[in-house]
């Protein structure tokens, strides 16, 4: 099985991000991936320069309509920056309890632009948290989520534990920005806490890693792996991705997300 993957999320005109990231992702790993346009954007390596919404309506029409025709395995949404259509999303993925669903609270872009109004924090975390599969904050995504600073690795299982709390069925607290030449990532599920870590990669081309970690988990699960192994896949291409970035732009550059034909990374061929 390939792994139908649809994703909700925002276009990145730059090409590291975004929809774009995540169709790249799904395919490197054998997936198939489907789109659910939230809004456009007009951004490369420097930042976000503007941002078109798509109408909530017409995201259901895109949904509903991949969903009818061509089936879903998984679901994995990103930018989602309205509170309008965070309730049109949650909507069809509560319509489809048994299908795995990852949810990446996309918050601010690599460059610092908002992209999630302050006025749709909670209803993300009211009518999507509960939804989730897996759920995928960064470090300052966790911190708005729990309302307090996050320091730590201790600090981090803390939040974990909290969001779990909260509704998702589990959750995994990314480090990347934590000091130190380590980043560790906090994977909190009902079997309890489990942490992996890596040394540090010492590079400034990390455009869309977000949204690639979370796409990368949702193909595995897609395609029948556990959760552990579909992060642990996840991670394992990530890293060579960010290893072989290009170099691309004069900001925070892409990955290279064709990096992988590994044969054991893509499940059905």
């Amino acid at each position: 099985m390939k792994g139908r993957v649809l994703v909700a999320a925002g276009s990145d005109s730059g090409g590291g991000a975004g929809i774009q990231a995540d169709i790249k992702a799904i395919t490197a790993l054998g997936g198939f991936a489907m789109t659910a346009l939230s809004a456009l954007t007009v951004q490369n390596t420097l930042g976000v320069a503007a941002v078109l919404p798509v109408p909530p309506g017409f995201v259901t029409q895109q949904m509903r309509c991949v969903i009818d025709d061509l089936g879903v395995d998984a679901f994995k949404s990103g930018m989602l920056d309205r509170a309008e259509i965070i309730l049109a999303v949650a909507d069809i993925v509560a319509a489809h309890p048994a299908i795995p669903y990852v949810l990446d609270p996309v918050m601010v872009a690599k460059g610092g632009a908002r992209l999630l109004q302050d006025n749709a924090v909670e209803t993300l975390r009211r009518h999507l948290v509960p939804r989730a599969s897996l759920l995928t904050p960064n470090l300052p995504e966790a911190e708005v989520l729990v309302g307090r600073p996050i320091r730590t690795v201790a600090d981090m299982r803390r939040a974990a534990e909290e969001l779990r709390q909260a509704g998702a069925a589990s959750v995994l607290v990314k480090g990347g920005h934590l000091e130190g030449d380590e980043l560790t990532d906090v994977l909190a599920t009902q079997g309890g806490i489990e942490l992996f870590t890596d040394t540090r990669l010492p590079t400034r081309h990390t455009h869309g890693t977000g949204c690639t970690l979370a796409s990368a988990i949702a193909t595995g699960l897609a395609q029948g792996l556990a959760l552990r192994d579909a992060v642990i896949r996840a991670r394992t291409y990530l890293r060579a991705a960010i290893a072989a970035a290009p170099g691309y732009g004069a900001g925070a550059g892409p990955l290279d997300h064709g990096v992988t034909i590994r044969p054991e990374w893509r499940p059905g061929g």
